[in-house]
């Protein structure tokens, strides 16, 4: 089971937040949401997998395909994940980190979302 929700911090960025696990269920839960929040007008989007426990190759492709939506609108989306964590290294292995920015602390992730644009 996977649950998403969302804060905005001023006019241009919105975190996403993802927990739970994202196996093809849990993907399946949560991504007409996730496609939904990245499409509203926030140009900087992160997506906070860091309270994630595991993510299947189904979750990473809905975040590559979110994060060419959010491009194509002119946007930037960047992924928050723990630095030691399962989800992180299943990033690095597949070289998600190179299509779509990486980042291990909020801060970080926040400049990079807003820098890319």
């Amino acid at each position: 089971m996977a649950t998403i929700t969302h804060e905005d911090t001023g006019e241009d960025l919105r975190r996403i937040e993802i927990t739970g696990r994202l196996d093809t269920p849990g993907t399946e839960e949560i991504s007409a949401a996730l496609h939904e929040l990245a499409a509203g007008p926030m140009r900087a989007v992160i997506v906070d997998l860091s309270p994630v426990d595991f993510a299947a190759s189904i979750a990473i492709g809905q975040l590559i395909a979110t994060a060419q939506e959010v491009r194509a609108r002119g946007g930037h989306m960047v992924i928050l994940a723990r630095g030691t964590g399962m989800v992180m290294t299943t990033l690095k292995m597949g070289a998600i980190d190179r299509v779509i920015p990486v980042y291990q602390y909020l801060p970080e992730a926040h400049a990079g979302a807003l820098r890319g644009f």
